[in-house]
């Protein structure tokens, strides 16, 4: 298996960095739909359920399979010997990234719940601080792997 993670190597990354890409995408942008369904959408309203079809959509159709291939992809990069020195720092500060990131992908999952029930439980501004929190951990992610602090 360590041969064909080897030989497969810079295809593995390439395909983790378009995964990642695409993930990205879909945190920074849903925040931004909330906020806009917050502020200027009435529950229940024709408005109300083609913001619900859009954020729907982006979790299940581009964020969900990027989240899963990044993570495939990931993990393959882990396992490809000589990638991964778990004896230095890098690897446990992006791994805690990661699965902050995983973390908001799932909190964002659960707050389209609740405009499904028709809960506003957050204001715009609530979710314009919260659109903040992927910038902060793709940074954390980024510096970890390239500068290796």
């Amino acid at each position: 298996m360590s041969d064909f993670l080897s030989d497969w190597y810079f295809w593995i990354k390439a395909l983790h960095v378009v995964s990642v890409i695409s993930w990205m995408a879909g945190l920074f942008y849903l925040p931004r739909l909330f906020v806009y369904h917050t502020e200027q959408v009435e529950p229940g309203s024709a408005t109300d359920a083609m913001f619900q079809l859009m954020e729907r959509r982006l979790l299940r159709a581009i964020m969900g399979p990027a989240s899963i291939a990044t993570w495939v992809f990931g993990l393959a990069l882990v396992f490809t010997p000589g990638i991964v020195d778990w004896s230095e720092i890098w690897p446990w500060t992006k791994a805690t990234a990661v699965l902050g990131m995983t973390v908001f992908h799932h909190w964002l999952m659960a707050r389209r719940k609740d405009f499904v029930m028709g809960r506003y439980r957050i204001s715009g501004r609530g979710y314009r601080m919260m659109n903040e929190v992927p910038t902060v951990l793709m940074l954390i992610i980024v510096f970890s792997v390239i500068v290796r602090f």
